[in-house]
């Protein structure tokens, strides 16, 4: 009897899915995999859980970003409401993520005191940061991994820049989680492990320029060989975002312990300088994106701590000629205004492109946008007037229906509680909460998709 051949038989697959904690190894170094198709359980017919605990639920994260200054606020909150909003000079330069993001304005966390002791609470929304008395809540983030973050290596990650002692996440008692400043630190701790011997053999290799890809490099092909052709493109992303993040890391501060050359001449200043905000700004997005992407947490916040930022280079276009801090109580000086329009609108830029770096990374059939919930705000409603009522906010990703303007009540009496937004998060993430801080509830007009 003549036998079908092979090629058209139906194919069944038989073998057991990827884990979804597989890593490359290497001397020294441990690469975790993004999310791969082979990953998926087999005969799967039906979308995993949202269960964050379900054995093969694809994972949610959240990411909180808090300028202690914040923005001007005419600059920033568009005209009118819905998904009819006229987008203002600012949001303009999102506008190809408008359907990704919700702006929000007439919002506030009830209590919380005017003033810079109030970023503290971005995340915690604890009352009366400006008492002696005070002491601060559990944050949002490390409820957050009391629940979940066993599902991955880091339960949280903690991030700042220009700062190693303003925190936006606080324990359940209280105490901050000191921030690491340091991307190369960060990065070498996702990536960088083994006996002190292995880990300072890598860290030269790293000095020297070589990727921790290179330490794998068999590894990698063997994965690439058997990975499916969509696999194969979301590895070649991900290998060619940890390369690129090496390349700026070397660039924007360097690594620890870097041999230097001896010269005649005076040693210059390390390019991790404070004034070079925006470049460790943009290398912690870029970190951000590549431990999601990794899974190695599900949990990231990222205090941007403009009140201890010198005066900034690399904004394009105009010369920037005092602190941060003073520009920001620029009492309309039209010199002072100009140039913090130029700080505000660079920021926009890079919080554009992170958007567009989180769309860029897929999973399945949807991107790490549409998995991850971005919060993206400041205490401070306007830094001239110490006021913190009428918080500039926005919301991106995770599976919300964005596109929308969610406009409450500017009066500061009358402002809504912006920490209904975090029982929105909770929820999302699938941990069942009804309240958190001072919510009344979960966050009027925004909808799942």
């Amino acid at each position: 009897m003549h036998k079908k051949p092979l090629a058209t038989a139906p194919f069944i697959c038989t073998r057991a899915p990827m884990s979804r904690r597989h890593f490359l190894r290497g001397t020294g170094v441990a690469l975790a995999l993004p999310f791969l198709d082979t990953m998926r359980p087999v005969f799967a017919a039906a979308p995993a859980s949202d269960s964050p605990l379900a054995r093969n639920a694809r994972p949610r994260r959240f990411f909180a970003i808090c300028n202690n200054l914040g923005v001007l606020p005419p600059a920033f909150f568009p005209t009118g409401s819905g998904r009819d909003y006229v987008a203002s000079p600012y949001l303009e330069l999102l506008q190809e993520h408008r359907n990704d993001f919700t702006a929000f304005s007439g919002v506030s966390f009830a209590g919380v005191d005017s003033g810079h002791p109030g970023d503290i609470c971005f995340l915690t929304a604890a009352p009366h940061p400006s008492s002696s008395a005070f002491r601060n809540t559990i944050s949002l983030d490390q409820f957050i991994a009391d629940r979940i973050g066993v599902l991955t290596r880091f339960p949280s990650i903690t991030l700042a820049v220009n700062t190693r002692s303003r925190s936006l996440s606080y324990s359940s008692t209280g105490v901050a989680v000191p921030p690491e400043d340091k991307a190369a630190e960060i990065f070498k701790q996702l990536f960088v492990q083994g006996d002190p011997s292995e880990v300072e053999a890598q860290v030269r290799q790293l000095q020297l320029g070589r990727s921790i890809l290179d330490t794998i490099g068999e590894r990698t092909k063997e994965v690439q060989r058997q990975a499916s052709a969509s696999d194969r493109n979301r590895l070649d992303e991900y290998f060619t975002s940890v390369r690129d993040l090496e390349s700026r890391l070397h660039a924007s501060q360097g690594w620890e312990r870097k041999p230097k050359p001896v010269v005649q001449a005076k040693e210059p200043v390390d390019p991790a300088n404070p004034a070079q905000y925006m470049e460790k700004v943009a290398v912690m997005y870029d970190l951000a994106r590549l431990a999601f992407q990794s899974d190695s947490t599900r949990n990231i916040t990222l205090m941007l701590d403009s009140v201890s930022t010198p005066t900034l280079e690399g904004v394009p276009d105009i010369n920037i000629t005092d602190g941060y801090h003073n520009l920001s109580h620029h009492g309309k000086s039209p010199d002072k205004l100009s140039q913090l329009r130029a700080i505000d609108m660079m920021h926009m830029k890079l919080l554009a492109k992170l958007f567009g770096d989180f769309k860029t990374v897929k999973e399945e059939d949807e991107s790490l946008l549409d998995r991850s919930m971005i919060l993206y705000g400041s205490n401070m409603g306007d830094a001239n007037a110490h006021v913190n009522t009428n918080m500039p906010v926005l919301f991106a990703g995770g599976g919300f229906r964005h596109g929308q303007h969610l406009a409450f009540d500017t009066l500061p009496e009358r402002n809504y509680p912006l920490a209904n937004l975090m029982v929105s998060i909770l929820h999302r993430l699938g941990i069942d909460e009804e309240k958190f801080a001072s919510s009344t509830g979960t966050m009027r007009g925004l909808e799942l998709t």
